[in-house]
């Protein structure tokens, strides 16, 4: 009898230890708790399985859509080899393999906060003349390197959208409408929240969603990409930027540009010093056509030039401070697996670096890492020696399927103990950014007071083209809505969740939702600088 209690009370137990897991796990990954309206949509979501036992094992376990796990290929195999199909299991499942990642960089010198008038006062300090992208700018752009087995590469947002239909939260599908980057700010007079929607199912791959035209090749130089050219013995350029405890020293001029915004300017502002020569846009290489037809295949020169553009947008904070956005979009998230499980998948992706420049000098960089990411010294990223003398430029790294970005090439664990979850960069095809992209000046005031007196869906002027691209669009910008499809329902045979994280998650918001205004330079109030690739891989942004 005792022996049967004991068994009982260890099952129990056992039982007890299990779903206290299950209640745990979901909490811990994201601590914040839901609100009232995401507690009901939650509610809807479940009873939206039309199976009794899987809305009571979501809804008590949080295992939803159990039966509908299965293999999530990041590609459909159409006659390819056994072999080929195994390399990208190997892939997809962040496999490690004897892989050996090289990391040599340039650690060099070392800008935090931003705002354009004095307290009380009447200065405005200008960066540049609006129009033209400074020269700073495009010497200074990154170098991004793509993983070398991606399945999801660059794309054009206006070929994106051609694949597009209209969803609504309030009145559901709206049906297929002929959207183009110079009517999507028009959608923002639809009733609800507006859900850029593919057209085609996603798991059947179609071609758009890989996007092959937008692979970039590798530079004729590759064998020789380091850019170490300065560095002493300890990978230093021999500048003291500042402290090593994550955080920068005043700048040598006794300015700072780490907190920084128009309403309260950087400390002993001094007007911009001989800007003149980066007012010109270059002569050549001459930025390649952009908008128009979507060849069927052909690959980028060996320049890193790739046919699909990216966004460069510049925000004067004044007193000198400008930060050059770059924003990299791709039409599809290939989500990361855990224990051969995929989670995180949807449908458009935006990311992004940035740039802080102080009197046209480069101060730091941020780089996007899924709902956050990193900031370095600008002297701590690894650079690329350039021809003709110009200035070496940073490297930054793509992570497969992701696509966050990261400084150097390896394996990158995220949020989960024990490397579970983790993203994965190589030095794979180089793209180069700036051969390609449209070109924006933006200001955030003029869009404030536009956002109170210019109805939805009316033309604004807060940004405008670049003089290198004085035609290109601008309501795609002002699109308020999501670039993929709504969170698929639990009686969608795609989606499951488990310990609170979805299969497929709802598509992200555009670049003007990417806290543009910032003072810091991190898209978080939380702003740490690391002074070095080594640090930046002991800290993290959640």
């Amino acid at each position: 009898m005792a022996y049967g209690i004991r068994r009982l009370s260890y099952t129990f137990a056992f039982l007890g230890s299990i779903i206290f897991v299950l209640w745990a796990v979901p909490r811990a990954i994201k601590p914040t708790q839901p609100d009232e309206n995401e507690t009901e949509r939650d509610k809807k979501w479940i009873n939206s399985s039309p199976n009794f036992l899987d809305r009571q094992a979501c809804r008590w376990l949080g295992l939803c859509g159990i039966q509908h796990i299965r293999w999530d290929a990041p590609a459909l195999s159409h006659g390819m080899g056994e072999a080929v199909m195994d390399e990208l299991r190997k892939l997809a499942l962040a496999w490690e393999g004897e892989e050996k990642f090289e990391n040599t960089w340039d650690q060099e010198e070392g800008w935090m906060e931003a705002d354009l008038k004095r307290r009380g006062g009447e200065m405005k300090a200008k960066v540049v003349e609006k129009g033209a992208v400074p020269d700073f700018v495009l010497d200074n752009a990154p170098l991004v390197h793509l993983y070398s087995g991606e399945n999801f590469w660059p794309s054009d947002i206006a070929e994106h959208v051609k694949h597009m239909k209209v969803e609504s939260s309030w009145d559901g599908e709206n049906g297929k409408k002929d959207l183009t980057l110079d009517n999507l700010g028009q959608l923002n007079g639809e009733n609800g929240t507006v859900f850029l929607t593919s057209v085609d199912d996603v798991e059947s791959r179609p071609d758009w969603l890989h996007s092959q035209v937008g692979v970039p090749t590798p530079f004729d130089d590759d064998d020789d990409d380091d850019g170490n050219d300065n560095n002493d013995k300890n990978g230093n350029n021999g500048a003291d930027w500042g402290s090593h405890d994550g955080q920068p020293r005043r700048a040598d001029d006794g300015m700072t540009w780490w907190d920084a915004d128009k309403q309260h300017p950087p400390h002993r502002i001094a007007a911009p010093k001989n800007l003149g020569r980066g007012l010109r846009r270059r002569a050549s290489p001459a930025q390649r056509p952009m908008v128009g037809s979507f060849p069927e295949k052909g690959k980028p020169d060996a320049s890193g030039y790739s046919k699909a553009p990216a966004v460069l947008v510049l925000v004067d904070k004044g007193a000198g401070i400008l930060d050059a956005f770059w924003f990299f979009f791709y039409s599809y998230n290939l989500g990361q697996t855990v224990l051969n499980i995929r989670f995180g998948n949807h449908v458009g992706d935006w990311e992004h670096c940035m740039v802080r420049f102080q009197n046209g000098i480069p101060r730091a960089m941020f780089l996007s890492e899924h709902a956050g990411g990193k900031a370095y010294t600008w002297h701590a990223m690894e650079k690329r020696s350039q021809n003709h003398g110009n200035p070496a430029r940073p490297v930054i790294y793509s992570a497969v399927g992701s696509h966050a970005m990261y400084a150097n090439p390896g394996l990158h664990p995220y949020v989960l103990p024990f490397k579970m979850l983790k993203d994965i960069t190589d030095k794979g095809p180089l793209w180069d950014p700036a051969l390609n992209n449209y070109a924006y000046w933006y200001d955030y005031e003029v869009d404030h007071e536009e956002s109170k007196a210019v109805p939805a869906g009316r033309n604004r002027t807060s940004l405008q083209p670049a003089s290198s691209n004085p035609e290109a669009p601008t309501s795609w910008f002002h699109f308020d809505g999501y670039w993929g499809d709504d969170v698929y329902p639990l009686s969608d045979e795609r989606q499951w969740r488990l310990f609170g994280e979805y299969h497929y998650i709802t598509g992200p918001l555009g670049p003007k939702w990417k806290f543009l205004e910032r003072k810091k330079v991190c898209q978080t109030e939380k702003c740490t600088i690391v002074d070095s690739i080594e640090a930046g891989k002991k800290s993290a942004w959640y």
